[in-house]
């Protein structure tokens, strides 16, 4: 269910002014509160709580953007985030219609859960950019990493962003033993090897720098003594998802 929050209201975690690495060019990321999800790797368990995090106007994130906005140069914009952002989808659309009209570029990071007539309002005239998350091209998989079912979600969302026509990122975390298997790079890339909106494919090698805050709040790592990836296994990785997409970039 989406977040509700009162009008022109933003439930925020946190924001970073100056991100390199949630979309094109410099960016002001606006990490949003909440999230459905319980990725087993996920480096921003803070998130989950949909009932906390600052709340804040529409207007008072549009000024900080505008302020930033010198710095964003030709490819730069803002970023929403999370948590799963598009929980506060209804919130967002005013926030990028302002966006646009000030020319700012805008990008929506999402795992594609939330599909409903304030998201396609949002997706469809007021956001540039997708980066969606594909978790698993199967369902146990997807179950087994997400806690959820319903893998179908995602591939729903991303046909709907192709017939759009506007374009997306793809963005797959590589995890030794749960995602790395050439078996599913191949499902991977031979599903959306004829989508025409995806500009890139993000490969997010497993790290465990989130670690910290799984302890922090007192929850036990799902992926204790996971180990990752070395350099030519993640080099093999890349080679074999390239010739399915116009771009496979490393994180």
């Amino acid at each position: 269910m989406p977040i509700k929050t009162k009008k022109n209201i933003l439930r925020v975690h946190s924001i970073e002014s100056m991100g390199t690495h949630d979309g094109p060019g410099l960016r002001m990321v606006v990490f949003l509160q909440g999230c459905k999800l319980r990725c087993v790797y996920c480096h921003n368990p803070d998130t989950w709580d949909t009932h906390t995090g600052q709340e804040m106007t529409v207007d008072a994130l549009f000024e900080k953007a505008i302020h930033l906005k010198p710095y964003f140069g030709k490819r730069g914009g803002v970023t929403v985030s999370g948590g799963e952002p598009l929980l506060q989808s209804e919130g967002l659309i005013p926030f990028f219609k302002k966006l646009k009209a000030a020319g700012i570029h805008t990008n929506v990071d999402t795992n594609g859960r939330v599909l409903n007539h304030f998201t396609e309002e949002l997706l469809d005239t007021y956001t540039d950019l997708v980066m969606l998350d594909i978790k698993h091209m199967t369902e146990t998989g997807y179950q087994e990493i997400t806690g959820l079912p319903h893998k179908e979600t995602t591939f729903r969302f991303a046909a709907h962003r192709e017939a759009s026509g506007k374009p997306m990122w793809l963005r797959y975390v590589l995890i030794p033993g749960l995602t790395d298997t050439p078996e599913l790079l191949h499902r991977l890339g031979s599903y959306f090897e004829t989508y025409k909106t995806i500009e890139r494919l993000e490969l997010l090698p497993y790290h465990t720098l989130g670690v910290h805050k799984w302890e922090a709040l007192g929850k036990s790592y799902p992926l204790a003594g996971q180990r990752e990836h070395t350099k030519q296994e993640i080099e093999q990785a890349r080679s074999l998802l390239e010739p399915y997409f116009k771009e496979v970039k490393v994180h």
